[in-house]
């Protein structure tokens, strides 16, 4: 893991370490704020759409379905491919059209599962993600390592949901899910270390439309963690209505 004091002293030129550990504050609140905004507007859209009877028909009941489950998929994707094409503001345009998105993907859990469950299960969520998120920003331990064997995880996580799809075994599910939980906690531990040391290496060179869309991706990534850990815990805490 980088060096606080190191990146500060590289910096001395321009920025003095105070300054960038103040930069580094605001950087980490703007993260966690429009990661914030985010789970409210999917929360919204999850619970309006499934509130309604006739929309989750008209969704969950055709091939719609097939649209709303990898439309998010897509739009992720794409504006990780065109992010350095994109404005800061269209950046954040399109990740509150993607939670939006993912708030209708979703929605079908309040069809299938108690509202007080919900509830508890992301307060649940809520606390862990916050405890793992605050040790990976602490922590002097250099998890940098965790990366690939997190990414190559999620990929074949990926793949057994895929096939579970076609399968349909209830074992299979459970162990997706409990490997997901942990995936994902992983990542947000060591996302929460990656977005701070990303911050202190590039703060000294004033890249101020890099931050922005740095901050927005920051969230993307941080949204995607808890949003998994919650939908995987559900499996586990979940009451069925």
């Amino acid at each position: 893991m980088a060096d606080y004091e190191t990146m500060g002293s590289v910096g001395a030129g321009s920025r003095s370490a105070a300054t960038i550990d103040a930069g580094l504050k605001a950087h980490m609140s703007k993260i966690y704020g429009l990661m914030s905004i985010a789970m409210l507007i999917t929360g919204g859209v999850a619970f309006a759409v499934g509130s309604n009877e006739a929309m989750l028909a008209a969704i969950f009941g055709t091939p719609l379905r097939w649209v709303v489950m990898f439309a998010p998929l897509v739009v992720v994707f794409g504006m990780g491919a065109m992010i350095n094409r994109l404005s800061a503001g269209a950046a954040q345009l399109v990740f509150w059209g993607f939670a939006a998105l993912m708030g209708l993907s979703i929605s079908y859990i309040f069809a299938v599962y108690t509202g007080v469950s919900i509830a508890q299960t992301f307060l649940v969520t809520a606390i862990s993600f916050a405890g793992l998120s605050i040790w990976g920003y602490t922590t002097k331990k250099d998890i940098s390592g965790w990366g690939s064997f997190l990414i190559m995880g999620v990929i074949g996580l990926a793949v057994a949901m895929i096939v579970n799809i076609f399968l349909q075994s209830s074992a299979v599910q459970f162990a997706i899910s409990a490997l997901g939980l942990l995936i994902f906690a992983g990542l947000t531990a060591y996302d929460t270390q990656r977005l701070k040391n990303e911050y202190i290496q590039m703060a000294s060179h004033g890249a101020s439309e890099w931050l922005a869309k740095s901050a927005i991706m920051g969230a993307l990534s941080l949204y995607l963690n808890f949003l998994n850990m919650f939908m995987f815990l559900l499996q586990f805490m979940g009451g069925r209505e």
